[in-house]
């Protein structure tokens, strides 16, 4: 008897043809990414035509000109240990400041360490509280960090404050800066408008603009300065006499008035009390007429006494 497999049949053919398919499909996404990573071409004469450049991270790696970038940057956060999830997190921030006013610093290792030795050459040496002193700085030289895990990771406290005071102070820097050039471009600009404005003549549209810009002025702004610039030096300070004399009168009355009311309230009070008191004193006038007149009558009756006594 013969070992010879059995034949295969059309089902089983189309199978084995599915199987192999899908293998090889599977094979050629997988080189597809590789050469998509490295940033290699699959076709042989287009990449011997495409100019190739040594990365400068590692002489190992040759990358298209035009992949260049992507892949330093790449390859630099991979030399300074970071992994490939934390390059997944992190992004270009400087696409959020594109179109705005808003400006950016970029920090190297080299002016990292010097704003830090600076700050800690104007710390004191020794311990002291509310201060950092010369031992909370770092003394190595340290990458920029490019998350917020290598900055608390790799720089103290004081580190990150100085470096904070440093970029602030730049930006400020560069905001005064561009202030005072945009103050001077737009007074020459003007300047320039200006003049050319006074060759030609004003159209009817400028004329109208003029007078409605005209009318919203404040009349009491055009009168005042009308008034002010008529008026000699001597008229002005009269009038600061015046105006000096009047407030004094004023308070003056204010005062007079006070005391004024103090007393009618004192002449009231007093009216009031002896109103009280009236009862009382008539009562004891009373009393003492009555006094008076019973003496007189014994007076008389003692002298008529005496009188008949010397009869």
């Amino acid at each position: 008897m013969s070992d010879s497999l059995p034949p295969l049949t059309l089902q089983d053919r189309m199978e084995r043809l599915q199987e192999l398919t899908e293998f090889t499909e599977k094979c050629k996404k997988q080189i597809n990414d590789i050469f998509e990573t490295l940033g290699w071409s699959l076709d042989y004469k287009n990449a011997n035509q495409e100019p190739m450049e040594q990365c400068p991270y590692d002489p190992h790696h040759r990358v298209p000109v035009r992949t260049m970038e992507k892949h330093k940057a790449s390859c630099k956060l991979k030399k300074m240990g970071y992994s490939a999830e934390e390059q997944a997190e992190m992004y270009d921030p400087s696409v959020s400041y594109e179109n705005t006013s808003v400006r950016s610093f970029t920090m190297d290792k080299t002016t990292q360490h010097q704003v830090i030795l600076q700050a800690r050459s104007a710390a004191p040496m020794m311990r002291m509280e509310g201060v950092f002193w010369q031992g909370q700085y770092s003394g190595e030289p340290v990458d920029v960090p490019q998350n917020h895990k290598r900055a608390v990771c790799d720089l103290t406290v004081a580190d990150r404050l100085a470096l904070y005071n440093h970029v602030v102070g730049v930006i400020n820097e560069q905001k005064e800066a561009s202030s005072s050039n945009d103050d001077l471009y737009v007074d020459l600009v003007s300047k320039l408008q200006k003049d050319e404005e006074q060759n030609e003549p004003k159209t009817k549209l400028e004329l109208m603009a003029e007078m409605r810009d005209y009318k919203r002025r404040r009349q009491s702004y055009r009168a005042k300065n009308v008034h002010i610039t008529k008026k000699s030096y001597t008229e002005v300070i009269r009038e600061v006499i015046n105006v000096h004399s009047e407030e004094l009168a004023r308070q003056w009355k204010e005062e007079e008035d006070e005391e004024e009311s103090m007393r009618v309230e004192q002449s009231s009070h007093g009216r009031q009390v002896d109103e009280r008191r009236s009862p009382s004193s008539e009562s004891h006038h009373s009393h003492s007429k009555r006094h008076r007149s019973r003496e007189r009558s014994h007076e008389r009756e003692s002298k008529k006494k005496k009188s008949r006594r010397d009869r």
